[in-house]
């Protein structure tokens, strides 16, 4: 059995659970929702077993009236009714905290329950391991964090990394089991079986009948184009559906948390930025089983390599915009004439903004730097920060508000 890893969402829960009835832990299958949910609960309820099922499928308020609290219902959507019964008890008791734990590998449909806890229950968020739990240092201090009111000592790298374990990382992938358990020989097996069991299984369990072949048609195309800004008729064409079924599967993938559409962001003070959104494969293992990659594949193609680093990358922030009391929002920007483009952008609150550029050199060069001085020569006082996220070892001071500092900062 697997040493727990400690999560960024541990504390989440906990403070959650202290002072609110429930919460519904959602995110990609097997990212590790329920080893952590347990956690929290005295009773698990497993509704993806028959046996567990069957008495909160045949009278749920007599079954979680016998229920010690608080209860984890996992994978809730095998048994819908739980929700009603969850509400009922929650009408009758709204303000006791710490009843109830949900989690799932969906998201809920309008019509599948009638209810989504709207003022119930609470929504988190859970994603695959990021480096900083895969490396135990969930008691550091947030990097989106740091941004916001770092000095430049707190950018330093906790390790001198290269460019091929970045890239090595990225395609192994933050699957708990994966990561942690599965030989390095065998993850490629691993993420390709997940890819499968997604197209074949999990989406025919959600929706009904889906055409496998066009939907891993269309997943690849996204594969492709992880970390890029690409418009809806390019990806449909490339994978040879309808527009109608693009939208559907982008939606349905968004619902499965295999898709994350990052907006483009706007501002008053900025003409003429495009508004198509960013996409990204949640886990780069899951490009990396799409599009058969190995590290040596993705050196091969620059483009390439710089897709896989930002997914990557995006996928270690996505965790803290969670965890963070802050509640930073992740954005991209660009504008209509691609003169300027800043791959994330962190908005905090209404009046601070930051931009993070990524780059695959480990010596970036003056050029590198331009977006982000545009970016704070336009927004002024409004502008906090801006950190170019390179594979050297050092932080460096660039310029006013303007650091570059090592991709491993961030689970400094």
């Amino acid at each position: 059995m697997l040493d727990y890893k400690a999560r960024l969402v541990d504390n989440v829960l906990a403070q959650a659970l202290a002072g609110l009835p429930a919460v519904m832990v959602t995110g990609l299958r097997a990212c590790g929702k329920t080893t952590t949910a347990r956690r929290h609960v005295a009773q698990v309820v497993r509704l993806d077993r028959p046996a567990e099922a069957f008495a909160f499928q045949a009278d749920p308020d007599a079954a979680l009236a016998q229920a010690s609290e608080p209860v984890l219902f996992d994978e809730w959507q095998q048994a819908p009714g739980v929700l009603g019964a969850v509400k009922r008890a929650l009408d009758d008791d709204a303000f006791a905290p710490g009843r109830f734990v949900l989690t799932g590998s969906a998201l809920p449909a309008n019509d599948e329950t009638g209810w989504l806890g709207t003022g119930r229950v609470v929504d988190v968020r859970m994603d695959p391991l990021g480096r900083r739990e895969i490396e135990g240092r969930v008691g550091g201090r947030l990097f989106l964090d740091r941004v916001l009111r770092g000095s430049l000592a707190e950018f330093a790298a906790p390790e001198s990394t290269t460019l091929t374990a970045y890239v090595d990382w990225a395609l192994q992938g933050g699957f708990p089991e994966a990561a942690l358990a599965v030989a390095p020989t065998h993850r490629r097996w691993w993420a390709a079986g997940y890819v499968e069991r997604l197209i074949t299984h999990d989406v025919r369990e959600l929706t009904g009948a889906r055409d496998a072949d066009a939907l891993r048609r269309y997943l690849t195309a996204l594969a492709v184009n992880t970390a890029g800004v690409v418009q809806n008729k390019t990806l449909y064409e490339v994978a040879d559906i309808a527009a109608a079924t693009a939208r559907a599967y982008d939606q349905l993938l968004r619902n499965l948390f295999v898709l994350d559409v990052v907006p483009a962001w706007r501002s008053n003070r900025l003409a003429r930025l495009i508004d198509t959104p960013k996409r990204f494969l949640t886990d780069a293992s899951l490009v990396a089983a799409l599009l058969d990659l190995t590290v040596a594949s993705v050196f091969a193609d620059g483009d390439l390599l710089g897709r896989i680093l930002e997914t990557f990358v995006m996928a270690q922030l996505r965790p803290e915009t969670v965890a963070s009391d802050h509640r930073p929002r992740l954005y991209h920007l660009r504008d209509k004439d691609a003169r300027h483009e800043i791959d994330i952008v962190v908005e905090y609150g209404a009046d601070k903004v930051a931009g993070i550029e990524v780059k695959a050199a480990a010596a970036p060069g003056p050029s590198d730097f331009r977006h982000l001085r545009w970016l704070r020569d336009r927004l002024g006082d409004r502008f906090i920060r801006g950190v170019l996220l390179h594979t050297g070892p050092v932080p460096v001071q660039v310029d006013e508000r303007i650091i570059a500092a090592p991709i491993s900062t961030i689970w400094l």
